[in-house]
């Protein structure tokens, strides 16, 4: 190898890039670890608080039953016996107007944050009669039997209810837990009088209150003929999901204020309710601190009903900008290393392997040092002191490395530019392609003219002269 060192000092410099990628490798390790212990942060707020929240009514229900004769077997054998049916009735309101004032309620597992929510809402639904839960007989000379008519919400953690309060036509009712509903299971419902339930030519106005709180979403179900929901909140980030966005929002640095407007003419979940279909659960907290796209999964085949819902969501995730951060590591070793390479060839510096290893150990612990730094002083400031720390001594060892203060101070200017163009990449998330491929076409662009004069042809020979003479010192001595 000592013929050809300029081979030697590639193989070299390989072999640092080798063991950079296993350092890399392991620093994403680090980096995904601890996305891991947020989503358990979150997991377990949700365990010992309450999750994600979805509300659907309130609704109108009422079971009934039928009983009939009838006959079974034949001839000596045909014998009386007494058949019964029973089902439920569900009625979606006419209108329903529903008004929420939450406030942001952060909660902390260790060093890690999980947005949560609390505060009242307002439901009121109206009914213009009762018809649809008068039964009908199926059987000739059957018996039917209905309980009372009752009023029901489903809440999908009914731990995040700190008080409740029902009324019907603004008489109080007394609130008792569990629907009653087959499907909907999870939530509370108030009985009317008989003397009420009998009235069914008569419109019906329920409204529910309640002190609600959760974590990371809230969602409510436009189970109506026509469904108005006002929603404001004190906290500034807040991400709109599902079937439809609100008609009108205002979003600002005190909070934000949402409106949503939604008839039976866009939506089929008043049709849908009646019909039992799948009220699906929300992502968990961890998807929330992630910023992803909320999504309610089709289960058993059946489509979610639809749904209209926010999420409290953080916009600057320490890990998940990380992760990121470390995609673009290996290619910023390698133009760094370009930068060392071109100065040793246009400047005839020589620099050794090991300087190129100790400059790739500083640019990858960048990276480390940004996720220990930004779990106590957030993502920004980490990221300007990680960043200052990495140009201030690879630019004080690069005026060693280069032998000159200049060189130093030109090398750690454009560090200090990668960096910038890091952040900017981080940041702008739909165009960090085209940001990323316009840098590496202009550096490639900037290598290209520094090197056109360059004859690689006289440096190889050159080299291989040196190399040789090298060699035949050492057999001499």
């Amino acid at each position: 190898m000592q013929r050809f060192p300029l081979l030697s000092k590639v193989a070299a410099i390989g072999l640092v890039m080798l063991l950079l990628m296993m350092a890399l490798l392991r620093i994403s390790g680090v980096v995904d670890e601890r996305r891991m212990r947020q989503w358990q942060a979150a997991a377990s707020v949700e365990q010992s608080l309450a999750g994600s929240q979805t509300l659907l009514g309130p609704l109108l229900m009422r079971d009934c039953s039928e009983e009939w004769d009838s006959f079974v077997g034949e001839g000596r054998d045909r014998r009386p016996t007494l058949e019964r049916r029973h089902w439920s009735m569900v009625g979606a309101p006419v209108t329903l107007q529903a008004r929420g004032d939450l406030r942001a309620e952060a909660r902390y597992r260790g060093l890690f944050k999980v947005n949560g929510y609390g505060g009242s809402t307002v439901l009121r639904a109206r009914w213009a009669h009762l018809a649809a839960l008068q039964p009908t007989r199926e059987h000739l000379g059957g018996r039917l039997q209905c309980g009372p008519v009752r009023v029901l919400l489903s809440v999908s953690d009914v731990r995040g209810l700190r008080a409740v309060k029902a009324s019907v036509d603004d008489l109080s009712l007394d609130v008792q837990s569990g629907t009653g509903h087959p499907r909907y299971t999870s939530g509370l419902h108030a009985v009317l009088s008989d003397a009420r339930s009998a009235q069914v030519d008569v419109p019906l106005t329920a409204t529910i209150t309640l002190d609600l709180m959760g974590t990371a979403r809230l969602a409510l179900v436009p189970a109506a003929g026509d469904t108005q929901w006002t929603l404001q909140s004190d906290w500034p980030h807040p991400s709109f999901f599902g079937r439809f966005l609100p008609a009108q929002r205002q979003v600002e640095g005190s909070g934000f204020t949402a409106r949503w407007a939604v008839t039976s003419l866009a939506s089929s979940a008043a049709e849908a309710v009646q019909q039992a279909g799948e009220l699906c659960g929300l992502q968990s907290a961890a998807a929330a601190s992630e910023g992803e796209e909320p999504t309610l999964p089709a289960t058993a085949g059946k489509a979610c009903l639809d749904t209209l819902g926010v999420a409290f969501i953080d916009p600057v995730n320490p890990y998940v900008l990380a992760d990121r951060a470390t995609k673009y590591a290996l290619l910023f070793i390698v133009l760094t290393f370009v930068c060392v390479a071109l100065t040793e060839v246009l400047a005839g510096r020589r620099v050794h392997p090991v300087q190129y290893t100790l400059a790739g150990l500083a640019l990858a612990l960048f990276y480390l040092l940004l996720v220990s730094l930004s779990e106590h002083i957030g993502f920004d400031r980490a990221y300007i002191a990680a960043s200052a720390g990495c140009v201030a001594l690879l630019g004080f060892y690069g005026m060693h490395m280069l032998g000159s203060r200049l060189a130093g101070l030109v090398f750690g200017a454009g560090l200090a530019l990668l960096y910038a163009l890091l952040w900017v990449l981080l940041q702008r998330e739909q165009t960090a392609l085209v940001i990323g491929s316009l840098a590496l076409f202009a550096v490639l662009a900037v290598v290209m003219v520094l090197t056109r004069r360059l004859d690689w042809y006289a440096l190889f020979d050159a080299n291989a002269r040196d190399g040789e003479r090298g060699l035949a010192n050492s057999k001499v001595t």
